[in-house]
């Protein structure tokens, strides 16, 4: 990256280029070699509608070291510090550091950075930015448990580094020696985040203590501040080396010396460059535009955010009972199911089926731990956010499709645990409470009519019952614990489950033609479902209205179409979906349904529950619609530019999608191994399978215009029915479309999905 570097003598003759040229002359020199990394682009989406931005990671795939800036998103221009570590990408972050180029005083740790977003350049193994005011340049590059930062002030200006801690546990900085720093962050409460730092040259050090910058050695307390500052006369170029440990001060060390020695700041930037291009250039792609590539790729590069690896020299740290462990194989952590059972672990069963298996492995660790299988895995433990027990549709998912390599005697305890003991409600974790015993007897979680006071103490305040959204999810996850018990020979589970998994249809009004509320006597709560329930409709949904939550059946599709009446009217109702008007202003709406963005008619693009909607029409005579609306929908909402993702992008879970999309399939009922067919936007697409086998699409004539599928094969044979097995995936077969401008109104109409 040494040719990208930009003194600022030079600054002043650099015409200044657009965010997409800069990007690209900043590919064509890094990227030699590389393949598709030149696609990727992590500020893509940086900008959200109205919900979180998603962030630009730098970062090992999958690795436990993440770095961004910290900013409110991209429209900001300055940045108020470089964090050592982000623990989760909207949980927080450990260890600040920033340069100065002004006299030491407390002021300064305040001062916001100012910068200039052209003159930025940000790869998911390397950034640099320019501080227009300071005139320092900062680079970074991310390790496994490490960082480098490399920093270049000008001549003859005061030369300081000022750190800070973001959490306010209890912390500590300590100078070693003239060089190095250890410290102490205390995150969440409950995880002790240990500092092992070198600075390349010696120099003047302190704290600040009572509001006074001292020079001492130690500090410690709550969110405490260090300073180094360097000779002007000496030191111009000043890099600081560190490694992070969940486990001690010493191991902290010793994850140091494991990435450090022998290696340069090139070196490192080199190695996170070729653990990339390895990841991305498993998926080859011929055809598509320059902005679909960019697009795909870098929703590809997403959803190797998480889960991270926090093993450290065969040992970890966990949450879960706050102990260390000693392992032989990756412990993972930062996982939001609810967000990612839907493709992001789908999509990682065909890249890394090993991976899968040591994040799923993680997981039956984490009840053997903490007594409960995990909802939202984090490093201090379960998260309790969102609803539902999804996990159990990604083991029935994995062990369907061939995935062995965990302990599912343990999980399936875990998952029966959960099924039978724990709370159904929203964001929380514990006990149940007398909401599931109605559930369990009746076959629905019960909700209040409007204005009725909550009776359950444990019901969050904010989250509220969500019973509709609850019901749901729970059937759907009680499917899957059904059938997991089935294929492992315990059929009173089986029997129990299944038929557990049928309780959606207990809220089903056939006047409205929606799933609706009931109250724990059985009594129908007359709503409008687009709008009522509070902020988010959480008191019967959650996040989305009631035309989202129709379709939430994705393991018995079959018995929805009969609630409907027939192949016909679900149809039609779909059609509707996207046409529906929401009957107020989008301002109104918005103000309610912050989480349901990427708005076609009452069809949500930007929240997970939607994802799998489009491809319902492969249900019906009409898979031309499926091909017709996912094309519409990727063009629309995924863009690359910075407001690129629909809503929050939840680390993969949302870009998952994308990835399958583009790729022309999508797995629409994980738990039953098969893909259904969309319309790949390349005329070939290839994956590379760690069997040593290659899948490929053939899309012939695919284009933005050429979007409908003619005709099929499959390995040479024609096909008429838009699905094929993950069997047929990994045994490398080829799938050939015929691509035209016109739907070919014939092609796999009437086709329902193979069981499992």
């Amino acid at each position: 990256m040494k040719n990208l570097f930009i003194s600022c003598i030079a600054l002043s003759n650099i015409v200044l280029l657009s965010l997409n040229s800069l990007v690209a002359q900043a590919q064509e020199k890094n990227n030699d070699g590389a393949g598709n990394l030149r696609y990727i682009d992590p500020r893509i989406g940086n900008v959200g509608q109205l919900l979180q931005p998603t962030r630009p990671t730098v970062q090992l795939p999958n690795q436990m070291i993440r770095m961004f800036p910290q900013r409110s998103d991209y429209m900001d221009d300055q940045i108020s510090s470089f964090p050592l570590n982000i623990v989760s990408h909207r949980l927080g972050e450990v260890f600040s550091i920033k340069p100065s180029v002004k006299k030491i005083e407390l002021a300064n740790w305040k001062n916001q950075l100012t910068y200039d977003y052209d003159l930025e350049v940000t790869r998911p193994w390397y950034y640099s930015t320019f501080l227009l005011d300071d005139e320092v340049n900062v680079e970074f590059v991310p390790g496994k448990k490490t960082g480098y930062y490399h920093f270049v002030f000008p001549a003859n200006a005061e030369k300081s580094l000022l750190l800070g801690t973001y959490n306010p546990g209890e912390s500590a900085y300590k100078f070693i020696s003239d060089t190095e720093i250890t410290g102490l962050e205390t995150y969440h409460g409950n995880v002790k985040v240990y500092l092992y730092g070198v600075f390349d040259a010696g120099a003047s050090f302190g704290v600040v203590k009572g509001g006074q910058v001292v020079n001492e050695r130690a500090i410690d307390g709550k969110s405490v501040k260090a300073w180094i500052s360097f000779d002007q006369s000496k030191a111009k170029n000043i890099s600081f080396k560190y490694a992070i440990s969940y486990i001690s001060a010493a191991q902290a060390k010793k994850n140091y010396d494991a990435e450090f020695t022998g290696q340069s700041f090139e070196s490192i930037k080199t190695q996170g460059e070729n653990a990339w291009a390895k990841v991305i250039n498993q998926i080859q792609t011929t055809g598509g535009t320059e902005a679909q590539k960019r697009s795909f790729y870098t929703a590809l590069y997403r959803t190797y955010e998480r889960m991270v690896d926090i093993t450290e020299g065969g040992q970890y740290f966990s949450g879960y009972d706050n102990k260390i462990h000693q392992t032989s194989r990756p412990f993972f952590v930062d996982d939001w199911a609810w967000d990612t059972y839907l493709a992001h672990h789908p999509l990682r069963v065909i890249l890394n089926p090993a991976q899968e298996e040591d994040m799923l492995n993680s997981y039956v660790n984490m009840y053997s731990q903490s007594g409960w299988m995990p909802t939202f895995p984090v490093l201090f433990g379960d998260h309790v956010c969102m609803n539902g027990f999804h996990s159990t549709v990604s083991f029935l998912d994995a062990h369907r499709k061939g995935l062995k390599n965990f302990d599912m005697a343990e999980a399936y305890k875990g998952m029966y645990k959960n099924a039978t003991e724990a709370t159904m409600l929203p964001w929380k974790n514990g006990p149940k409470t007398e909401l599931e015993e109605v559930y369990y007897q009746k076959g629905y979680f019960p909700a209040l009519h409007p204005g009725e006071k909550e009776t359950v103490a444990e019901v969050h305040n904010f989250e509220k019952r969500q019973a509709v959204a609850i019901t749901l999810g729970h059937s759907y996850d009680d499917w899957a614990l059904g059938e997991l018990a089935n294929d492992l020979g315990k059929t009173a589970d089986y029997k129990k489950f299944n038929a557990r998994g049928q309780n959606y249809r207990n809220l089903w009004d056939p006047k409205k033609q929606l799933f609706m509320p009931k109250d724990n006597k059985g009594n129908w709560i007359n709503i409008d479902p687009k709008f009522d329930g509070g902020m988010g409709g959480r008191d019967y949904y959650d996040e989305n209205n009631g035309w989202t939550y129709v379709w939430q059946v994705q393991h018995d599709v079959k018995g929805l179409i009969g609630l409907f009446g027939g192949s016909k009217n679900f149809e039609n109702n779909l059609d509707q979906l996207f046409r529906e008007p929401l009957d107020r202003s989008k301002y109104e709406f918005n103000a309610k349904f912050p989480d349901a963005t990427g708005l076609v008619g009452q069809y949500s693009m930007g929240n997970e529950p939607s994802f799998h909607i489009p491809y319902l029409y492969n249900f019906t005579a009409s898979p031309w619609k499926t091909q017709r609306r996912v094309r519409f929908l990727l063009n629309t909402w995924f863009k690359d530019n910075v407001f690129g993702i629909p809503g929050d992008e939840d680390g993969g879970g949302m870009t998952a999608f994308a990835v399958f999309s583009s790729m022309g399939f999508y797995p629409l009922t994980p738990g039953i191994p098969t893909y259904t067919i969309g319309s790949p936007v390349f005329e070939k697409v290839s994956i590379a399978l760690p069997n040593g086998k290659t899948f490929r699409v053939i899309a012939s004539n695919s284009s933005v215009v050429n979007k409908y599928i003619q005709s099929a094969k499959l390995n040479g044979k024609e096909l008429n029915t838009p699905w094929f097995t993950h069997e047929q995936l990994v045994g490398g077969a080829t799938l050939e479309l015929e691509m035209g401008p016109k739907p070919n109104k014939n092609w796999g109409n009437g086709t329902i999905s193979p069981g499992k």
